[in-house]
């Protein structure tokens, strides 16, 4: 184990840094990208076929509010361990055993609330390790170089999907393709853990009243008006990231005339298409973000794009129509990835709480996952009730609207 200088702000990064954030990144998420996109529903599907939808609706909903509230939680606690091994170490391995033991608890006991407890512990654990991963960013590299850090954590999330459903694809039977990944990943994280230059807390934090609770899932725009306009940034360019994935299996048969039995194999072409483009430009985003010094004219030019990206789609109606606008939304998607994040970055608060704030603005990137859908029907329901422009018309002005946002951030050019 190694032990970094106590200084607030990094000044260079590690030796081997980068490659180690990679390899921990990658091990973070190849198991738990593959339970949401196919293998629990696998299992509720072995568990108990005839009510196979409800039963996902049930486990993946309570697992995504756990990760909402749970990642700025870890966050918090993480900033204010005093452990002699760091205050990043103890999360990251102990979050990985954890979501182990959750995905074990999910591939073999053959019991629906057996299952909804085990993913719902994968997922506070997994999130409390995404927490500590996360602050080892302004906690080790320099400002200068943030924008590149950032990009490599979206190229190897975007790398880590790919592996994990091959992965499973591959593996014989059902707990096999959640323990596998799991093991994998663990070791993965328990490298990174071991050779990061983890800084201990020197003073003891102050006790954990229930305003310091509260204080877990909020930062006062007022106070740090920076962070405010960077939160409303993320939050609306993600609706507008989302919100064209969320009926995209509807769109296709309904807008783009795609046969229903095809409406799978087309969705997995769509995401590939924008995945590769994002994997692409999230590298090159973040590289050119750091070349330049600057943060703004890389976000607001991605929120532009993806605007674009979304008007291409709404009209839609043919297949290479629809692959257009997936390249123009992975090319949008990739950017604001990597420079987004490394300019939030720069507008955290308090250097000794950077894992909860970090946490908080993991908020403004959760939450559209999940109003995308409810806010959906209310715009698809004007007209025909298929009226797909109005609501990815809403989308692109929420990215616009972010877009416009991020010029009133005053500390980062």
């Amino acid at each position: 184990m190694h032990e970094a200088p106590e200084t607030a702000e990094a000044v260079t990064a590690p030796r081997g840094f980068a490659g180690l954030l990679a390899i921990a990144n990658l091990g973070l998420w190849i198991p738990l990208i593959p339970p949401v996109l196919v293998t629990l529903q696998l299992r509720l599907e072995d568990l108990d076929p005839a009510d196979k939808e409800r039963n996902a609706g049930i486990v993946l909903g309570l697992g995504a509010f756990l990760a909402l509230i749970g990642n700025p939680l870890a966050g918090r606690l993480s900033d204010r361990t005093t452990s002699r091994l760091g205050r990043r170490r103890p999360w990251l391995v102990g979050g990985m055993a954890g979501g182990v033991l959750g995905l074990a608890v999910v591939a073999l006991v053959p019991s629906l609330p057996a299952i909804v407890l085990g993913w719902c512990l994968a997922q506070l654990s997994f999130n409390a390790t995404l927490a500590a991963l996360a602050a080892t960013i302004p906690d080790q590299v320099p400002v200068a170089r943030r924008g590149s850090m950032s990009g490599l954590l979206g190229f190897t999330q975007i790398i880590a999907i790919t592996m994990g459903v091959g992965l499973v694809a591959v593996l014989p039977g059902i707990p096999a393709k959640f323990l596998v990944p799991a093991v994998i990943g663990t070791v993965c994280v328990a490298v990174f853990a071991l050779r990061l230059p983890d800084r201990p807390l020197t003073e003891p934090a102050a006790p954990f009243s229930v305003r310091e609770f509260a204080g877990t899932f909020w930062v006062n725009p007022r106070r740090h008006p920076d962070f405010g306009y960077a939160w409303l940034t993320r939050f609306l360019v993600s609706f507008g990231v989302f919100a064209p994935l969320t009926y995209l299996a509807f769109f296709l048969p309904d807008r783009v005339g795609v046969a229903e039995d095809e409406v799978d194999e087309t969705v997995a072409l769509l995401v590939v298409v924008a995945l590769s483009c994002t994997a692409v430009t999230s590298v090159l985003g973040g590289w050119l973000s750091d070349r330049a010094g600057r943060r703004k004219p890389f976000v607001i030019g991605s929120g532009v794009i993806l605007a674009a990206g979304i008007g291409l789609l709404a009209p839609a109606t043919s297949l290479p129509q629809a692959i257009a606008a997936q390249v123009v939304l992975g090319v949008a998607g990739g950017m604001f990835l990597a420079v987004d994040m490394a300019l939030i970055t720069q507008v955290l608060p308090d250097p000794e709480s950077t894992a909860k704030d970090l946490g908080v603005i993991n908020i403004a990137n959760t939450l559209p996952q999940s109003l995308a859908p409810a806010v959906a029907p209310l715009f698809l329901a004007i007209g025909d009730g298929e009226n797909y422009p109005a609501f990815y018309g809403f989308a692109a002005l929420c990215a616009l609207a972010g877009a416009v946002l991020v010029t009133r951030i005053r500390s980062v050019r």
